[in-house]
């Protein structure tokens, strides 16, 4: 018999002779892993990983769009897992949330308030709900074209002096650039003379997601809408046909279905795809954050356009059963998972005036992030009345066709 089959005896005083014939029995393979094992569920109790014994996880079924991001973060999951929660997670455009089927779901958490709202207004019970944080909606950019639409008087950097990550966007005039047929090219509003060596005939355009599909992108809508309409909010639905042709040029069209700009935006080929993208501050910010752990500076080709006027979003969770319910309520009063939030660079809520969150600031500048200069403009763009949005982005696009067309 080998030295690694032949039974390990164990001597030990005060054994019983029954006793000591039992250990004698244990391989020696089985001794020499019972220390490791008690260690190994020792480091998972201390770290949150492992629950009670025979504590039940409950798996809430979920539909969400560009903020599953929260429920995604590993943080935020081993979090969740400490109230024996786990979230299964579909995901889709804020818009497409509320006009598909909810069965089935327990929790569904569009990215803004027109979504919400068609949820909350179909379903036949009074729902729980909570709207954790905020976050403006941004358009992102790389430092040359930033910089072509700082020289052409429609952008205005935050920071004078060294290499800002965001400028203020003057909507009005850039709108005029977006105009139909009479479109600026990128050369034509001097990208080959700001960038020496450079070159780019494409027409100045901003990438959206699908407008029949997402929050960002109707809200970019609702900012366009807001700018065309003289800087008012569209009320009349007899109008709203009228405003929707004028603001149709000013879409590229070719967006993707739900919230999936960001994805391309931070990928290496990001400026090839589309020079100017709509996406969440969150986003941009959450990359900052991670590019700095990695390289220990900041990522200084990527920049944010902060739109004037502007427009938050608050995306919403809205509980549909007991056990959907439930998360809401730990959303609403869990500290750490509120904490976590600001790591990954939402405005929450409870921290400060329209979204301006003074604790997101405070982590930014600890982590070696600039932070965004409040916009000395304060003119806010409200959402139209839902019936008027609802046609001018059917119009826009030619959604009603879209939905007969999808399988």
């Amino acid at each position: 018999m080998s030295d690694e089959s032949r039974p390990t005896v164990i001597e030990e005083p005060g054994l019983t002779t029954r006793r000591r014939r039992a250990r004698r029995r244990l391989p020696r393979h089985v001794v020499v892993a019972m220390p490791l094992a008690l260690a190994g569920l020792i480091s998972l109790l201390v770290s949150g990983n492992a629950l009670r014994p025979f504590e039940r996880i409950t798996t809430i079924q979920a539909k969400m769009a560009s903020k599953s991001d929260y429920f995604k973060d590993p943080e935020v999951q081993r979090l969740l897992l400490r109230h024996g929660i786990r979230v299964e997670i579909q995901r889709l455009g804020s818009r497409g949330i509320a006009q598909q089927s909810l069965k089935g779901m327990d929790v569904v958490f569009p990215s803004g308030q027109p979504a919400a709202k068609i949820i909350l207004d179909k379903e036949n019970r009074t729902l729980d709900s909570v709207r954790p944080f905020v976050t403006p909606l941004v358009l992102a950019t790389f430092r040359d074209y930033a910089e072509t639409l700082e020289a052409k008087g429609v952008a205005e950097p935050q920071k004078s002096g060294g290499d800002t990550l965001y400028y203020n966007l003057d909507m009005d005039k850039f709108a005029d650039l977006l105009d139909g047929a009479s479109a600026d090219t990128w050369n034509a509003i001097g990208f080959d003379d700001v960038n020496k060596g450079e070159s780019n005939g494409g027409r100045v355009l901003v990438r959206t997601s699908s407008v029949c599909e997402s929050n960002s992108a109707g809200t970019y809508l609702s900012i366009l809408s807001f700018v065309e309409n003289g800087q008012r909010v569209p009320v009349a639905e007899d109008q709203a046909l009228d405003l929707a042709k004028q603001v149709k040029p000013l879409i590229n069209l070719q967006g993707m279905w739900s919230d999936e700009q960001a994805d391309s935006y931070f990928s290496g080929e990001g400026e090839s795809i589309a020079p100017i993208a709509v996406i969440y501050e969150h986003q941009y910010l959450a990359h900052q954050l991670a590019y700095y752990e990695r390289h220990k500076k900041q990522d200084t080709q990527r920049v944010l356009l902060y739109p004037t006027p502007y427009a938050l979003t608050e995306p919403q969770l809205i509980g549909l059963t007991d056990d959907g319910d439930r998360l809401v309520e730990i959303i609403r009063t869990d500290a750490e998972l509120r904490q976590r939030a600001t790591e990954l660079g939402f405005r929450v809520r409870f921290s400060g005036e329209e979204g301006s969150s003074d604790q997101l600031n405070a982590y930014l500048r600890e982590h070696g992030i600039q932070v965004p200069a409040r916009n000395r403009d304060q003119t806010k763009v409200d959402i139209p009345d839902l019936n008027v949005l609802e046609q001018i982005i059917d119009y826009v696009g030619n959604c009603s066709a879209a939905e007969q067309a999808a399988p």
